[in-house]
């Protein structure tokens, strides 16, 4: 199959890349042996067209360093780019974003999925100002209405979206590396947090807070934080608030990848992640893994690490809570085998296996373009 898939974050971003890029990635790194894959992604300065990891990139929009002109130049050329040369493909993949409004389905009669990874909602309007959350909140309840086919991360997402009967709708989860399962791991005397330093999303005004009582009690305790992000130079500025033995104890990473990054998760005690929104976390799933026991907040998209026992849980945006739950697993004479159990029920969503889902969605959707 000749595949079209716009992807509107990508392998050295100036802008990062997240869950929706690392996805994408991950998939097709099992089936670029198979097929034609093009992503159709957003410039950023320095981008250029051309071979990244075996898959081939071409960039359209402005190149600027303002997200939102980047953005919004993006959705004009990506559908312009579709309309003159979508025919040649035999399916398109749209990422969903509300900020990108494109309508696909204007400009061609290719078969086109919309995957969707989470949904916002009302947190719009705690992010940004009322005008601009407004937009991005009508944007996410209307695009999708034109659209029939739909690849979602969970059925919680589903759910929100509230998909007519009528609709083609699969579920197919987030993954972790197969190597992942093989690595030993042990315990150094630091807590992680890994993910994108968004303050508000993440929840990482909670962690700091948390971390202030956890450390009355625990002093000795690192808290390692991994990851980068717009917010690191005000998340910067909020820990240098609080007491100097406090911060003394909290170490910025920066962005890690690779053997840095399982090296960072396997020698955690455990892993912490309070986010006040989420879709489907992929570094949990990495954790889980790499066998750690996890501590989320109780957002249904996280419910699965308590149903398998492999963490806890605590009231989304109480870091109350929070320190309570890091006090807790700390002391714990479960947390090791909470973190096997993780590494047991993870061992069914593998990268190669989420692949051969994905493939055979697109397969039967460009079987019935063609009435096969």
């Amino acid at each position: 199959m000749k595949i079209l898939h716009l992807l509107y974050e990508s392998k050295g971003d100036y802008f990062g890349i997240g869950g929706v890029g690392i996805r994408a990635y991950e998939i097709y790194k099992h089936l670029k042996g198979r097929h034609d894959i093009t992503l159709l992604c957003k410039k950023y300065p320095g981008a250029k067209d051309g071979e990244i990891e075996g898959l081939k990139h071409i960039f359209v929009g402005v190149e600027s360093k303002s997200l939102a002109r980047t953005l919004l130049s993006y959705s004009y050329q990506a559908a312009k780019f579709v309309k003159k040369h979508g025919d040649d493909f035999d399916i398109i993949i749209e990422e969903f974003s509300p900020a990108i409004p494109t309508f696909l389905h204007f400009f061609t009669k290719k078969p086109i999925i919309l995957q969707i990874q989470g949904h916002t909602g009302q947190l719009y309007f705690k992010k940004y100002n009322f005008l601009h959350a407004l937009i991005l909140y009508l944007m996410e309840n209307i695009r999708p209405m034109f659209y029939d086919n739909f690849i979602f991360v969970n059925k919680e997402t589903v759910k929100k979206f509230l998909q007519k009967s009528k609709k083609n709708i699969s579920i197919i989860s987030n993954g972790v590396s197969a190597d992942l399962l093989d690595i030993f791991f042990s315990e150094g005397n630091y807590i992680l947090y890994f993910g994108r330093i968004d303050i508000y999303t993440k929840g990482l005004d909670i962690l700091i807070k948390a971390y202030n009582e956890f450390y009355k009690s625990f002093p000795d305790v690192r808290m390692v934080i991994a990851g980068d992000g717009r917010d690191i130079e005000k998340f910067k500025a909020e820990i240098e608030n609080l007491s100097f033995d406090v911060r003394q104890k909290i170490e910025l990473l920066g962005w890690i990848s690779g053997d840095k990054k399982v090296e960072a998760i396997s020698n955690a005690l455990y892993v912490v992640f309070p986010s006040r929104h989420e879709a489907q976390p992929i570094v949990v799933l990495e954790a889980m893994a790499c066998g750690k026991a996890v501590i989320v907040s109780d957002l249904p998209e996280t419910q699965f690490v308590i149903d398998n026992n492999a963490g806890l849980s605590f009231k989304v945006g109480n870091y109350e809570g929070l320190a309570e739950s890091m006090k807790k697993l700390l002391a714990s004479n479960d947390r090791k085998e909470m973190g096997m159990r993780g590494r047991q029920w993870v061992k069914d969503y593998t990268w190669d296996k989420m692949a051969v889902a994905f493939e055979d969605i697109l397969k039967n959707a460009a079987r019935q373009q063609i009435g096969v």
